[in-house]
């Protein structure tokens, strides 16, 4: 990715110290702002786009004071921000009013689950943690590719393998769209306010899946449930989650899944297991109401 336009590039980059200061705020960690302010993290978190990204329109959601906006205004031909808090959104329409006339910045007001969303090419975000699964799982579906900075915990277990402490439904879900990358971990003392936990940077990469799913809501809800019993076998975890999943009979799905599938837990499948075994849910275990 280049600097797209002369004018961004000749001017200094925007210290994220005195943007807070002349937004005139402090980040609130009840509101979960927590404003990124080492440069040398802001500098490199667009470079973690893939290579062959398309970086025509950026979204970043969760704007703070600008500057990570400041930065992706560098390497995007246009940007768009989504900010909840109407006194920063004012503050960046006014910081940026050059950007903003020319044209390659909009300003939204409001909340990233609410809000519909432009066609953007590309993610690049410093996320509310509070949000985050509810965002990611907004954005994972669109199938575009993102950077986004989450707790580091969270982010391990979007990233984590089968068999390992840390992978879960999030490692589904998340690996059911893309694949996910730890790029960077983030110390508490690059952000003001400091947060209590380290962070961590995100590369979702878009792809299909090497398993076929005809149903996805019935999938994730599938996994979903198998999950809320990690502790049991898959046949045990069945048979006791079917207010969850849905299934009218998961006596059913037991006698037709494998058994190789069934003695072990849910941490041990991939998800391509987890196909197969919703597949069979779907076709033995749904009601003929269910679609």
């Amino acid at each position: 990715m280049t600097e797209s336009d002369p004018a961004t590039r000749s001017r200094d980059r925007r210290d994220p110290d005195r943007l807070i200061r002349r937004a005139g705020v402090r980040g609130d960690p009840d509101r979960d702002q927590h404003f990124l302010v080492d440069d040398r993290v802001l500098d490199r978190v667009p470079t973690y786009l893939p290579d062959d990204a398309d970086a025509s329109h950026v979204l970043e959601i969760g704007g703070g004071t600008g500057a990570l906006t400041d930065r992706l205004l560098r390497v995007a031909d246009r940007v768009t921000v989504v900010e909840r808090d109407r006194a920063l959104a004012a503050f960046l329409r006014e910081e940026f009013a050059a950007d903003v006339d020319a044209g390659r910045l909009d300003v939204l007001e409001g909340d990233a689950l609410e809000l519909t969303l432009p066609d953007f090419s590309a993610c690049v975000s410093n996320l509310p943690y509070g949000v985050s699964s509810e965002i990611a799982f907004r954005l994972l579906p669109l199938k575009r590719p993102a950077v986004l900075m989450f707790q580091r915990e969270f982010a391990e277990r979007m990233s984590a393998e089968p068999g390992t402490s840390e992978y879960g439904r999030l490692s589904v879900g998340a690996q059911h769209y893309a694949d996910v990358e730890v790029v960077e971990i983030v110390p508490p003392e690059a952000f003001s306010p400091p947060p209590a936990v380290e962070s961590a940077v995100v590369r979702t990469t878009p792809r299909d899946p090497d398993y076929v799913v005809d149903d996805e809501e019935f999938f994730l809800r599938f996994v979903k449930a198998v999950f809320t019993q990690r502790r049991k076998t898959v046949r045990n975890g069945i048979r006791n989650t079917a207010h969850i999943s849905g299934l009218a009979d998961p006596d059913a799905v037991v006698d037709a899944a494998d058994e190789e599938y069934l003695r072990r837990r849910a941490g041990d499948l991939a998800p391509d297991e987890f196909a197969e075994l919703a597949r069979l849910a779907a076709v033995h275990g749904r009601g003929e109401g269910d679609g």
